[in-house]
Parts: structure tokens; sequence; C-alpha cells
């Protein structure tokens, strides 16, 4: 049976399936899950729960980034997000959870803009993380790699652990006419933090990213679960608007060939919260 389907005239693609699309089969032979340990590390860093919790302010704040390491998992803070960018983002958190949940209204998506607007601030930076360290807990921050050239100095001085790359999608060697692309490979390479890079949707974009010596991968991207089968996904309202996509979990083990060392990566679990102003509308397809 072929995997390619048919995307226009004279043209196909190679099918490819979500993690919804694909389920674990048991062997003939079982565990004791008291026998099974689900401890993960990251360079030098152990964690006792397999959990990266994303960089979308929907879901991350320093305090739950806290959180998040006190149980055992990794909080990652969005740092081109309204916590660096406002002394106190609450009330501008509480008015997106209420903004109208009308399919592609566009006051909603244009307060969005106007909020994230506001410019991102090098003091913000420092002290958000300056917070997560404070507490004893491993500290990760994500940029995209847009911001990356311009802020990385700033999270570096401020004791970061772990510094997370993340785009919608990531690849190795990006190319642009008119802004100098960040080299990824000789950027790992002088830094002195590990580094996780994502996201890639495919097998040879991840080993690309892994040749870069990064020290993990983020492998998958889109929403959360999609509709069922035979029903069209209509509309959504995502935000922050810097991220129009959110990663989905990836879970692997790859050989590191930079160090030559095999490094088990963790179930990253990217969850929208509750609060989350996203909005879906299921109908039929035709």
């Amino acid at each position: 049976m072929s995997n390619e389907i048919e995307i226009g005239r004279g043209k196909r693609g190679r099918r490819a399936y979500s993690l919804d699309d694909v389920a674990i089969v048991p062997s003939r032979r079982t565990r004791d899950p008291q026998d099974v340990s689900i401890n993960w590390q990251i360079d030098a860093y152990q964690f006792e729960m397999p959990v990266m919790a994303a960089p979308m302010d929907s879901v991350m704040s320093p305090a739950t980034a806290i959180a998040m390491g006190r149980l055992g998992g990794l909080g990652v803070l969005d740092l081109e997000g309204l916590w660096t960018r406002y002394e106190d983002p609450q009330p501008l958190l509480d008015e997106i959870a209420v903004l109208s949940e009308d399919n592609f209204n566009p006051a909603a998506t244009r307060r969005l803009q106007e909020i994230y607007q506001a410019p991102i601030q090098a003091e913000l930076i420092t002290s958000r993380l300056a917070e997560v360290r404070e507490a004893g807990v491993t500290v990760a921050g994500s940029l995209t790699p847009q911001r990356t050239q311009e802020f990385y100095k700033t999270v570096l001085a401020a004791g970061v652990d772990i510094f997370v790359i993340r785009g919608t999608t990531v690849s190795a060697e990006h190319v642009s006419k008119t802004v100098e692309p960040l080299n990824l490979k000789q950027f790992i390479y002088e830094l002195d933090v590990p580094v996780i890079v994502g996201g890639a949707a495919g097998y040879t974009p991840a080993l690309h990213l892994m040749r870069t010596g990064a020290a993990g991968v983020l492998v998958g991207f889109g929403g959360e679960r999609p509709p069922p089968r035979g029903v069209r996904w209509v509309s959504t309202l995502r935000w922050p608007p810097p991220s129009p996509t959110l990663p989905r979990p990836a879970a692997t083990t790859w050989m590191n060939p930079v160090a030559g060392t095999s490094t088990s990566l963790p179930t990253a679990a990217w969850a929208p919260a509750a609060t989350s102003s996203r909005r879906l509308r299921w109908e039929p397809m035709p």
C-alpha cells in the first residue's frame, strides 16, 4: 500500500501521522510499574517527572515554572511573552482569557496584537529567571531564533541552566536574503549551557538539528488533539501571536553525533491551559 497521496496536479506527498494516530501495542511480556523509572536527564540535569512545560503565556509563569520544578519536571519560561514585557502582566492575562469567543473576531485579534507590541525588557528577563533560580529549581528559558542573538547574553548572565531555542519550525540551516540567520551549530558550540532546539517535523530536519550539538530536540508541532476523522477544523484563536502553533509531544532516544553518546529525550507535554483563549468549532466535512 502506497504511503503517498495526491496533493495537486502532478504532485504527490507522503502521508504524515500525528501522535493521536499512533498506538503502542503491548508485547507478550509486561512489567510491574514499580520496577520502571521515569527519571530522565538533559546534560547534567536530572528530573523525576518526564514532562517539559510549554513556554507559553497561557500555561507558564515564573510561579508555574517553580511549581513544575518542585514536582520533578521542567518549566520553560517564554522570554518573549508578557512576563518579560510588563512588570505586572496579570491584568492583561485576565483580559485575554475573556476575549470574544466569536470565530475570526477581528477585535480580539487586534487587541492581542496591541498587547504584544510592548517591547521585551532585558531587566525583566533577568528578574523572572532570578525568581525561578531563587526557588532552587532548574532554570530554563525560551527564545525564538529571531530573538536569540539579541537577548542570549542577558539570558546567560541571569544564570539560565537550560537554553531553549523554539519556533514553529526550526531548521539547522535557515536561509534569508534580508537578515543574517542564526548559525545554530556555531552558537551551540560556543555556549556553556545545554541547548534544546525545535520544533522539527520530520526525520531529516530532526537529524540535522541533532548534529548541531543540541542536548535535546523538540520533534513535532501543531495544536492539541485534532478533531475526529471526517470532521474539519474550521477556526482557531491562539495566543500569544508570536507563537501561532503549539509543539506536540515527542519522545525518542538518539545518538549524539558530536559527543558520541546516547541521549534519551523525554515526552514533552505542551498542554494548553483552561484559561487559554483558543476556540474551536468543528463541522462535518462535505
